[in-house]
């Protein structure tokens, strides 16, 4: 699929936008692969074209959210104490709001014209899983020897975080990210079917 995102659109012969009168509602043929549409457009290079837009947000929003879950979740975790406590609630409330209507909303609120509004619309809550995770993590990570030697050499807090934990929890945020994807593009299909996602032409 994603080398067909890539290639597709280049080998479909057609523009996804320009329009043939002559060849309106068409079946598939060997002229269209995939057929044409009521204003005579391409639908390979369409198919192809908008797969591009799908995996772009779901990349860019699958990547947005699990740095930020990231960060808060290393933060949390690493002081501990009544700052993990306080986030922690914060994100269990977030949690608790059903994350589509809470999509929805920020759709309408922000009045999305752009891929940008969008994707932030879809990682504003997608990223407390990610939080949740890596705090889990980092709680284990904390406790072992080589923490323990980088506050006996007087390594700043920040270095810590991120130089020495945050690199040990990479494997498992790939993970999380990879299969947080597919429910970014399914999400961004469900808005553009309410007609709150990506705006004509694209």
């Amino acid at each position: 699929l994603i080398v067909m995102v890539c290639i597709g659109p280049a080998i479909s012969g057609y523009n996804f936008e320009q329009m043939d009168t002559s060849a309106i509602n068409q079946k598939p043929s060997a002229e269209h692969w995939f057929g044409t549409d009521s204003l005579g457009r391409d639908l390979f290079a369409r198919v192809w074209q908008g797969g591009r837009v799908s995996i772009m947000i779901g990349v860019v929003g699958a990547v947005v959210a699990s740095v930020i879950g990231c960060i808060y979740g290393g933060i949390a975790s690493y002081f501990g104490g009544i700052v993990d406590d306080i986030m922690m609630r914060i994100v269990e409330v977030i949690t608790s709001i059903p994350y589509l209507i809470v999509v929805i909303l920020l759709s309408v609120v922000l009045d999305s014209k752009s891929l940008g509004t969008l994707i932030l619309a879809l990682t504003i809550t997608g990223w407390c899983g990610t939080a949740r995770l890596v705090r889990g993590q980092i709680l284990s990570l904390r406790e072992q020897e080589f923490m323990t030697a980088t506050e006996a050499c007087g390594i700043s807090v920040s270095r810590r975080i991120f130089r020495h934990l945050i690199p040990n929890v990479i494997p498992q945020l790939i993970v999380n990210c990879t299969m947080g994807l597919g429910s970014v593009i399914i999400t961004e299909a469900t808005l553009s079917f309410l007609g709150l996602g990506v705006k004509f032409p694209f």
